[in-house]
């Protein structure tokens, strides 16, 4: 590969996943994060990240200011998304006179011969659940970003296993970097008294809750979590609990709603929608306890953020959770309701317990930082640049 000056190493980022229409998602998050470390971090290891962007569409990519080691790079394909996803980002990312493409999503189809290109793909969710909508061309772009990225990074040694079995990659082509939360948002500082009860009053939440956060969907397990509530609270009459479900609908929400329609008085399930962050982890740091019942994750941010507010969490042993959460929660077999009931009955039955959890927990989320992250990105992307 010829270099654009001498040693240093240029690398155009792929903006798409900061468009306004992924705004809550993960990948979002995760490119906004890597984004505003590289501005900060570039130019002392010799790198030079040039964010492909487009004024013409809503990003929060426009955003960033140049800086040392950090130029921006107009680009009009942007704006067609189409283009974009299938070959318009490399020729953008050539344009740029960049030697290397970074995707921190697997959408954008390489082009042979045309640049290098390191992809993210964060998990399998596509191929294992081949009833989410638009699975189909979703498992196209995966399985094309792993057979033609020059490097792929993935969020869990799960999902790296998973990338390798399912794709038959070699396993020194997939490098392992955690994601994290912000910390300044999710943390253990004790929440507002008064702006948490406004929160509540605005919801209707009127008793202490259980909470889940995250996309309401197939594969979050959220029946399974509605039909176990329901079942601990019904043969526990001392526990008075509401149940918080906050994210937007997605793929077979309607499933979850007839469940929760047809839980009992007193008890409630209550559907926030998607919340602010500054309200989601107000709403984290009041809950008694947070239930993570996903079938399958590649890293769980959710997990994480209620981690990091220092709240007793209890989670599925599902896929990557007990990895991600280090062993130290307790943890239930996702198919079984009645076990994910018996464990949320321990978890509000035992004050100690909450506490050993909530505990061990953010010990745990201390570990995980952006800054780190930002860093090994960075360091695969010189790698694969050499």
């Amino acid at each position: 590969m010829s270099r654009s000056n001498g040693n240093h190493l240029t690398i155009a980022f792929d903006t798409w996943p900061l468009m306004a229409r992924h705004r809550n998602t993960g990948i979002h998050v995760y490119a906004k994060n890597l984004l505003s470390r590289f501005r900060e971090i570039a130019s002392p290891q010799s790198v030079e990240i040039r964010p492909l962007i487009s004024a013409a569409v809503s990003s929060v990519a426009n955003d960033f200011e140049e800086n040392e080691g950090f130029r921006p790079h107009q680009t009009s394909l942007l704006r067609i998304g189409r283009i974009w996803r299938y070959g318009g980002a490399c020729l953008s990312a050539l344009a740029s006179k960049a030697d290397l493409l970074f995707c921190p999503s697997p959408t954008t189809m390489p082009v042979a011969g045309l640049i290098p290109m390191v992809a993210t793909i964060h998990d399998i969710i596509p191929v294992l659940f081949p009833t989410v909508p638009k699975a189909r061309g979703l498992r196209f772009e995966f399985a094309n970003a792993a057979r033609f990225a020059r490097t792929v990074i993935t969020d869990s040694f799960y999902s790296k296993q998973d990338l390798v079995n399912r794709f038959n990659l070699p396993p020194s082509k997939v490098h392992v970097i955690y994601l994290a939360c912000d910390q300044s948002v999710f943390n253990d500082a004790p929440a507002d008294p008064m702006l948490h009860a406004e929160l509540r009053e605005k919801l209707g939440i009127t008793r202490p809750y259980i909470l889940h956060h995250g996309r309401v969907e197939e594969r979050k397990n959220l029946k399974r979590l509605v039909e176990a509530y329901q079942l601990a609270l019904t043969r526990n009459s001392n526990l008075e609990f509401d149940l918080v479900l906050v994210g937007e609908f997605g793929w077979k929400h309607a499933e979850v709603v007839a469940a929760a329609q047809s839980v009992q008085a007193p008890t409630r399930v209550i559907f926030s929608g998607p919340l602010p962050d500054k309200h989601l982890a107000m709403l984290l740091k009041g809950a008694t306890l947070v239930v993570i019942p996903s079938l399958y994750e590649g890293f769980c941010l959710p997990l994480l953020e209620a981690m990091s507010c220092g709240v007793a969490t209890i989670s599925s042993q599902s896929s990557c959770l007990p990895e991600i959460s280090g062993g130290e929660l307790s943890y239930f077999d996702p198919y079984s309701v009645e076990e994910m009931a018996a464990s949320i009955e321990q978890a509000l039955d035992s004050t100690s317990l909450r506490s050993k959890l909530a505990l061990k927990g953010k010990e745990r989320a201390s570990s995980f930082s952006w800054n780190r992250c930002a860093e090994e990105t960075l360091g695969v992307l010189k790698k694969a640049g050499a």
